[in-house]
C-alpha cells in the first residue's frame, strides 16, 4: 500500500476546512491532517514531516503569513522549502502577488477558485532548489561599481549586469527585470536614451538612476521624465539596498493604489446605483394610492410613503418615530387593543401576516375607514420590522352600509321588508314558546289599491304606497314593528300585546288610512285597509302558521266589506269558509297534472356585444282555455308549500326544449321558494340531462333572493350539488331582501339578477342608479355577472351600458314567445334596438 506524504490543512472556518479537505483528498496526492488555528498548525510541524501545508490567512494569533515566515525559517520539523499554499476567504490579485514574494509564498489563490488546488498540488511535488528573487539589471560600464551592485545584492535580487546600453536593453527585453540600476554616463547610448526606450515599452518599469554628484541635475529631469529613484555615485552599501528594497515595493504600491482607486470608484458608483434606485423605488411608493409604513421594533413609523398624508393628513416629520397607534387616532379602544395585539402577535411570531379593518380619524377629525395589511418583515443581521398597507375603504364601507339598509327595509318606502318580517315572526314564536308570552300579528291590505295603481300609474301607487307606512309608522309604538311584506300588503308584529289590544290598535289604524284621501288630476281617491289578526301564542309547530292565520283572518275582513278588521279564531265559521275557498288551488295542481303547462321563453341580451347570450323560460298555464300567468298561481302554491310538482314540471319541459331546439342557446329555469327542501329535484335534474343528451352548462338554475335565503345551508347543498354537474346558478329578484356581502360569498351564484323595480326607474331615479351601480360594483367584486330585469327603453339600456352590467332583459329587448313563434330574427338577434 502507497503511503502519501502529509498536508497540512489550515482553516478556522469549519465549512471550508470540510470542503478543501474533501477535494484534497479527493485528489489523491496527499494525506492531510487538519488543524483550526496558526497555534494547533505550529503544534503539528514540530512533530510531523508535512510534506505541504495549504492555510488561510486569518488563522487566530498566529496567521498565515508568519506561520510562512517560521516554515521557511526552519523552526519547524519540515522542509524551509516545504510548499505552502495560501487559500484566502478575502481576495486582491495584486496584493497576493505581493504576499507571495515578501512571505515567500508558493501560491495565493481565492477560496473561490479552490479547484485549482489540483494541478498546484501536482507541482507543488516536485522538489523546491530555491526561493524566488526579484530581478535586478545593472546596467554600468565601470567593472569595479558593477561587481560592487552584484556584491551587496545578490542577498535579496537576483542580479544581472550590463556593460552598456544596447547589451542591457537586449536583456531587459528578454528577461523584463523588476528593478533596472541604470547608470547616467554610459559610453555610447547614454543612460536617459536608454530609459526612453525602456519607458516607451513598459512606463511602470521600475528603473533606478546611479548618477555623480555632478549629475545631479540630470537625475533630477529624468525623475520628472519618469525614473523611480536615484542614487549617488559612490553609494553606501545600506543606502543601494535601501533604494532597491522601496523601489521592489514600488509597482506594488502603485497597482494596489490603482486596484484600491478602482475599488473606491466602484464603490461611489455601486452607492450612487443604490441611491439612485432607492429613489426611484420611493418615487414608485409615492405614487401609490395605499399606504405603506415600516414600523420598527417598538411599533414606531420609520418610514412612511406620501400616500400617508393624503390620508391622514399627517406629515412625515409628524410621523416618524412615533407609535403607528398614536397616528391612528382610533375612536374606540377595541380598534386600538386590536391593532396593538397584531402588532406584538408578529413581533412575537405567533403569525406572519394579519388584516384588519377598522375606522380611524384623520388630522381634522374625518372618519375614515381602512383595511390594514401588516406582514412580518426578516432581515438579515438586522432587528425585524413590520410592514404595513393601508387602503381607503370608505367608499366600500358606504356601499356595505347602503346595502345592508337594503337588506333589511323596503326601498319604496324605508319600511322593513319581507326578509325581517319572517326572522322576527320566527322569532316572538320562539319567545312565546319559551315564555308563554303573547305577541299579535296585524296582517294589512289596501282595499282597491290595484284599481288606483292600473288606472293612475306606478307612480301614484307608489306616492299611495309611501303616505299609508308614513301614517302607520307614526301611530305604531318604538317597539312595533310595521313592514311592507308584498305590493299593498303590510304586517305589524305588536310586541306583547293580546288580541285586545291588538284589535283596538287595528281599528285605529283603518281610521288613520280611511281618513286621508288622494287627488290625482280631477279626481278623488279614498283608501281604506282590511286587517287580519292571529295571535302568537307559541302554539303553533311554525311560525309561518301565525302569518297563514292573518292572511285567512284578512280574507274574512275583505269578504264582510273591507275597511274592516277580523281576528282568527280556531273554529271561526268565516275563517273555515275563507279555508275552503282556498281549495280553488287543487284546480291548479289538477291543471298541472294534467299537462297543461306552457313554457314561453324571453332573450337575455349581453349589453355590450347586442346578442342574445341565453333565454329565461317563464311559465304559463292554460285552465279552461284562459291563460294564466305566474303571479296567479305560483302564490298560492307557495302558500300550500306544494311547489314541488310545478318545479319538475317546468325542469322537465325545460330541458326536453333544449336538446329538440339546440337554437336556444341556454336556458335559466325559475325555481320556487320550496325547491331547496325537495330531495327529489336533484336526481330529477341528472336524470333529466342525461335523457335528453343535454349538457348541463346549457341549464341556468334561478332562484329568488328571499326565497334562497329561507333555508341558507339548504341552498347551498343544493348549488353545490348542481354545480358539480355543470349547471349555472342565477340569484333572481336580487335587492329585494337579504343582500349582503356574506349573502353573496356564502352562496355560490354565477350571476345576480337586478330586481326590475329598480331598474325601471333608473333613469329619472338617482336612489336607484345608486343602488344598481351598487350591486353591480360588489358583484363584480365577487366575480359575478349581472342582469338587469325590466328594461322598457333605449335610454335604461344606455344608462346600463355605461354602469357596465353585463346582460339586459325586458320587453324592449324581446317579449316571451313559444318556442315555436320565437323565429330566426329572435334566436340570432333579439336585441337589435340595442
Amino acid at each position: 500500500m502507497t503511503v502519501l506524504p502529509q498536508l497540512l490543512l489550515v482553516n478556522s472556518d469549519n465549512e471550508q476546512r470540510k470542503t478543501l479537505c474533501s477535494y484534497i483528498k479527493s485528489s489523491g496526492h496527499f494525506d492531510v491532517i487538519e488543524a483550526e488555528s496558526g497555534k494547533d498548525a505550529a503544534a503539528v510541524l514540530k512533530k510531523s514531516n508535512i510534506s505541504c501545508v495549504v492555510s488561510d490567512i486569518y488563522i487566530g494569533a498566529l496567521d498565515g503569513w508568519r506561520l510562512a515566515r517560521m516554515v521557511r525559517s526552519g523552526v519547524f520539523n519540515c522542509s524551509e522549502t516545504t510548499p505552502f499554499i495560501i487559500v484566502a476567504s478575502t481576495w486582491c490579485k495584486r496584493i497576493a502577488e505581493t504576499t507571495a514574494r515578501e512571505f515567500d509564498i508558493d501560491h495565493v489563490l481565492p477560496f473561490a477558485q479552490h479547484q485549482r488546488l489540483d494541478i498546484l498540488l501536482k507541482d507543488s511535488l516536485i522538489p523546491r532548489t530555491s526561493t524566488r528573487k526579484d530581478c535586478v539589471l545593472a546596467i554600468e560600464d565601470a567593472p569595479d561599481t558593477a561587481h560592487l551592485i552584484q556584491r551587496i545584492l545578490r542577498n535579496r535580487f537576483d542580479v544581472d549586469i550590463a556593460e552598456d546600453g544596447p547589451i542591457g536593453l537586449e536583456m531587459w527585453k528578454q528577461k523584463k527585470h523588476s528593478i533596472v540600476l541604470l547608470d547616467v554616463m554610459l559610453p555610447g547610448m547614454s543612460g536617459p536614451d536608454v530609459m526612453d526606450l525602456i519607458l516607451a515599452e513598459n512606463p511602470n518599469q521600475t528603473i533606478v538612476i546611479m548618477t555623480a554628484h555632478g549629475t545631479m541635475d540630470l537625475a533630477e529631469e529624468l525623475m520628472l521624465k519618469g525614473a523611480s529613484d536615484f542614487v549617488s555615485k559612490p553609494f553606501r552599501t545600506e543606502q543601494l539596498r535601501k533604494v532597491c528594497e522601496v523601489a521592489a515595493r514600488r509597482e506594488d504600491f502603485l497597482i494596489s493604489n490603482e486596484q484600491f482607486a478602482q475599488t473606491v470608484d466602484s464603490l461611489k458608483e455601486n452607492e450612487r446605483v443604490r441611491i439612485s434606485q432607492a429613489k426611484e423605488h420611493q418615487d414608485v411608493l409615492d405614487t401609490l394610492s395605499t399606504v405603506i409604513l415600516e414600523l420598527d421594533h417598538d411599533g414606531c413609523i420609520i418610514f412612511a410613503n406620501k400616500a400617508w398624508n393624503q390620508l391622514t393628513g399627517l406629515t412625515t416629520a409628524e410621523s416618524l418615530n412615533k407609535p403607528f397607534i398614536d397616528s391612528l387616532r382610533v375612536d374606540d379602544e377595541h380598534t386600538s387593543t386590536s391593532v396593538i395585539s397584531a402588532i406584538n402577535n408578529l413581533y412575537e411570531q405567533r403569525t406572519h401576516h394579519c388584516r384588519l379593518e377598522f375606522k380611524l380619524l384623520d388630522k381634522y377629525d374625518q372618519e375614515i375607514w381602512v383595511e390594514a395589511r401588516l406582514n412580518r418583515v426578516k432581515r438579515d443581521n438586522n432587528p425585524e420590522a413590520i410592514s404595513v398597507a393601508l387602503d381607503d375603504i370608505s367608499a366600500r364601507k358606504s356601499a356595505e352600509k347602503r346595502l345592508e339598509h337594503l337588506a333589511l327595509h323596503d326601498t319604496l318606502t324605508g319600511l322593513y321588508n319581507r326578509y325581517y318580517f319572517d326572522n322576527e315572526l320566527r322569532r316572538l314564536a320562539s319567545q312565546s314558546r319559551r315564555s308563554g308570552s303573547n305577541h299579535s300579528l296585524l296582517y294589512l291590505d289596501l282595499d282597491h289599491f290595484k284599481t288606483i295603481n292600473d288606472t293612475q300609474g306606478h307612480n301614484q301607487g307608489d306616492f299611495i304606497l309611501k303616505s299609508v307606512a308614513s301614517k302607520l309608522q307614526h301611530r305604531l309604538r318604538e317597539t312595533d314593528s310595521l313592514c311592507r311584506i308584498g305590493g299593498d300588503e303590510f304586517a305589524v308584529l305588536l310586541n306583547n300585546t293580546d288580541i285586545a289590544q291588538a284589535e283596538i290598535i287595528a281599528k285605529d289604524l283603518c281610521e288613520l288610512v280611511a281618513a286621508d284621501q288622494y287627488r290625482f288630476g280631477d279626481r278623488i281617491y279614498k283608501i281604506s285597509c282590511s286587517i287580519g289578526i292571529s295571535v302568537i301564542d307559541g302554539l303553533a309547530e311554525k311560525a309561518q302558521k301565525y302569518l297563514q292565520r292573518a292572511d285567512i283572518a284578512l280574507y274574512v275582513a275583505k269578504r264582510h266589506g273591507r275597511n274592516l278588521v277580523h281576528v282568527y279564531t280556531s273554529g271561526d265559521k268565516d275563517s273555515e269558509d275563507v279555508k275552503s275557498s282556498m281549495e280553488w288551488l287543487h284546480k291548479l295542481q289538477h291543471a298541472i297534472e294534467q299537462d297543461n303547462l306552457l313554457l314561453h321563453y324571453q332573450p337575455i341580451v349581453h349589453i355590450e356585444s347586442g346578442q342574445v347570450a341565453y333565454y329565461e323560460a317563464l311559465v304559463r298555464l292554460n285552465i279552461d282555455n284562459r291563460m294564466v300567468f305566474p303571479g296567479e298561481f305560483i302564490p298560492a302554491l307557495e302558500r300550500l308549500e306544494d311547489a314541488n310538482l310545478l318545479d319538475h314540471q317546468v325542469v322537465g319541459k325545460a330541458i326536453k326544449a333544449l336538446s329538440e331546439h339546440p337554437e336556444l342557446i341556454k336556458v335559466s329555469i325559475n325555481l320556487s321558494a320550496q325547491a331547496f327542501s325537495d330531495e327529489r329535484l336533484v336526481p330529477l335534474i341528472e336524470d333529466k340531462l342525461e335523457k335528453f343528451a343535454v349538457d348541463p352548462q346549457r341549464v341556468i338554475f334561478e332562484l329568488t333572493e328571499s326565497a334562497s335565503l329561507s333555508n341558507l345551508s339548504a341552498t347551498q347543498r343544493m348549488v353545490s350539488e348542481l354545480s358539480k354537474m355543470g349547471c349555472g346558478f342565477s340569484i333572481d329578484d336580487f335587492g329585494t331582501g337579504f343582500s349582503t356581502f356574506t349573502y353573496l360569498k356564502n352562496l355560490p351564484a354565477d350571476t345576480v339578477k337586478i330586481d326590475g323595480s329598480f331598474v325601471k326607474e333608473l333613469t329619472n331615479n338617482t336612489i336607484d342608479l345608486a343602488l344598481v351601480k351598487a350591486i353591480r360594483e360588489v358583484a363584480n367584486a365577487l366575480d359575478k355577472s349581472t342582469v338587469a330585469e325590466f328594461v322598457e327603453d333605449q335610454e335604461t339600456l344606455t344608462l346600463l351600458k355605461e354602469i357596465k352590467v353585463d346582460y339586459a332583459q325586458g320587453y324592449f329587448l324581446g317579449r316571451p314567445k313559444p318556442i315555436e313563434e320565437l323565429g330566426v330574427r329572435d334566436l340570432e338577434n333579439e336585441s337589435s334596438a340595442s
